[in-house]
C-alpha cells in the first residue's frame, strides 16, 4: 500500500528542526560520544510511535536501528552515521555546534557529512510510518557510530554486522557518497556512488648506509635514493581500463563511452575540469604524502620511509598493484609495505533501486540524469556489501548548494547545508521506499 501525499513544507520544517538538534550535540570522533545524537533520534522515533534499538559495543557509542517489518519483498535501509570530524571554533564564522539557520542554510559540523542525511532519513522513515505505509519488505533505519575513524575494531557498522547481523541485514541501502550536481556543457547530471575504490596505502622503505653529514662520500644516502623513486611514483601513469562506473558516467556526460585511450581528451572537450573527475575512474591513483629519514641534521640516513596514499579500482588488489609498481620502480634497495586494504567493493548498476533513483532524478529538473561513479573514499556501504551482498548506493541529491562549494566545506570550517537540499533528500528517500517497497 502506498502512502498518501503529505504537504512537503511540514516535512521540510521537521527535518530542519531535527538537523539543528543533531548539530547542537558535539559528536566529534574521537572520542565520538554518539550517545548524544542517538538519544535524540531515539526520542524522535518514540514521539512517532516507532521502536528503535540502541546497539553498541560501548554504551556511549551506540548505533540506532529501527525496522518496519514488511512482507517477503526486498528490504531497504536508510544508512547514515552520527559522528563527525573535529572542528576548531576559531576558524568558523558561526559556532560549529550552533545549528544556526541563516538565509536558508543550517550551520554546523556534520551539516554535510552527514547529519543532514541522518535527519532526512529519520523524517522520511517516520513520515511513512505515520501515514500507515505497509512495505512489501522491511524498511530499515541505520544511523551508526564511528564512521570517521572506524577500522576493523571499530564501534559502528563493522561491529554491528558481526554482533547483530539480523539488525543491519538488508537487500538495498541508500548511504552517503553521491548526489553532487554537475553541469558540464549539457544537461544536469547527478552522480550516484555505486562502488568505491580501495584505500590501500603503502610505505616505500628505501635502504642505504648512514654516515656523518660532513662526509657524504662515505655514506649511501637513503633520502637521496628515495627522491628518484618518489619522482617515479609521482609521475607514474598506470594502465587504464573502462570499469562499469566509468562507462556509465561517460555515457551520461558524452552520450557514449569512448575507447579508454580517448576518454580524457573527450572529457576535456566538454569541460576543462572534467578529466580530473574521470581519471580516477580509469586507474589506481598514487599520492606520496609523507616522508621520514634522519632524525638529526648531521646524520646521513640509512633508511628513508615514504608513505603513499594509494587508491585501487573496485575489486583490484594490492597484489595487482604491486606488480605494476615494481615494474615502474625497477630493481633497487627498497621494500613496499602495504599497511591497509579497506573497501574496494561495488554494487551492480542495473537494479530496481537504480531505476527508482533515476526516475526521481529525472523529476528534479528538466533534462536531469543519474550517472554512476566509484567513490574515491571509503564509506560504510562496504560493510553491507561484504556482509550481505547488499546493493548499496551513495546518493543524497544537492541542487540548491553549488557542488564545488559543498565539496570545499566538507571536513572544513563553516560547514553548512541548504534547507532546500535537505527537503529534496527527504523526498528522494520517500520516493525510493515507495518505488521499491510499495
Amino acid at each position: 500500500m502506498k502512502a498518501e501525499t503529505e504537504p512537503r513544507t511540514s516535512l521540510r520544517d521537521e527535518a530542519t528542526v531535527l538537523l539543528q538538534e543533531l548539530l547542537r550535540v558535539n559528536t566529534v570522533n574521537p572520542p565520538g560520544n554518539e550517545i548524544r545524537a542517538a538519544r535524540l533520534l531515539h526520542e524522535y522515533f518514540a514521539l512517532n510511535g516507532i521502536e528503535a534499538d540502541l546497539l553498541g559495543r560501548d554504551p556511549d557509542r551506540p548505533n540506532v536501528v529501527a525496522r518496519v517489518k514488511g512482507g517477503d519483498g526486498p528490504s531497504l535501509a536508510f544508512l547514515s552515521h552520527t559522528d563527525t570530524v573535529l572542528a576548531d571554533p576559531a576558524e568558523w564564522e558561526r559556532g560549529p555546534w550552533s545549528g544556526d539557520l541563516v538565509d536558508g542554510e543550517v550551520w554546523g559540523r556534520g551539516a554535510l557529512d552527514m547529519k543532514d542525511q541522518a535527519a532526512a532519513s529519520a523524517v522520511a522513515f517516520a513520515s511513512l510510518v505515520r501515514e500507515g505505509f505497509q512495505p512489501s519488505g522491511d524498511l530499515v533505519y541505520l544511523s551508526v557510530a564511528d564512521e570517521e575513524v572506524g577500522g576493523s575494531d571499530g564501534y559502528g557498522l563493522v561491529w554491528l554486522v558481526e554482533a547483530h547481523p539480523d539488525a543491519a541485514r538488508c537487500d538495498y541501502a541508500i548511504n552517503e557518497g553521491g548526489g553532487q550536481r554537475l553541469e558540464l556543457g549539457g544537461s544536469p547530471v547527478y552522480v550516484c556512488a555505486t562502488a568505491e575504490k580501495m584505500s590501500a596505502p603503502f610505505t616505500l622503505r628505501v635502504h642505504g648506509r648512514s654516515g656523518h653529514g660532513s662526509m657524504p662520500g662515505i655514506a649511501d644516502n637513503a633520502l637521496v635514493k628515495a627522491a628518484r623513486y618518489v619522482d617515479v611514483l609521482g609521475s607514474y601513469v598506470p594502465p587504464r581500463e573502462m570499469i562499469p562506473e566509468a562507462r556509465g558516467f561517460l555515457e551520461a556526460i558524452l552520450g557514449e563511452a569512448p575507447p579508454v585511450e580517448e576518454a580524457l581528451a573527450r572529457a576535456a572537450d566538454v569541460h576543462p575540469l572534467l578529466p580530473a573527475l574521470v581519471e580516477p575512474l580509469l586507474s589506481l591513483t598514487l599520492s606520496p604524502t609523507m616522508a621520514h629519514a634522519s632524525d638529526q641534521r648531521n646524520v646521513i640516513p640509512a633508511l628513508c620511509e615514504v608513505v603513499v596514499d594509494c587508491r585501487l579500482l573496485p575489486e583490484q588488489t594490492p597484489e595487482d598493484a604491486e606488480a605494476l609498481l615494481r615494474a615502474a620502480l625497477g630493481h633497487g634497495e627498497y621494500e613496499l609495505v602495504w599497511t591497509e586494504a579497506t573497501g574496494g567493493t561495488r554494487s551492480p548498476i542495473e537494479t530496481p533501486l537504480w531505476d527508482a533513483l533515476a526516475e526521481f532524478t529525472e523529476g528534479i529538473e528538466e533534462g536531469a540524469k543519474l550517472a554512476p561513479v566509484a567513490c574515491p573514499g571509503f564509506t560504510d556501504s562496504h560493510y553491507l556489501r561484504e556482509a550481505y551482498g547488499t546493493v548499496a548506493y551513495g546518493f543524497f541529491p544537492m541542487k540548491a548548494m553549488d557542488t564545488q562549494l559543498a565539496t570545499m566545506l566538507i571536513h572544513s570550517a563553516n560547514e553548512r547545508t541548504h534547507v532546500d537540499d535537505l527537503e529534496l533528500g527527504v523526498e528522494m528517500l520517500r520516493a525510493a521506499a515507495l518505488s521499491l517497497l510499495g
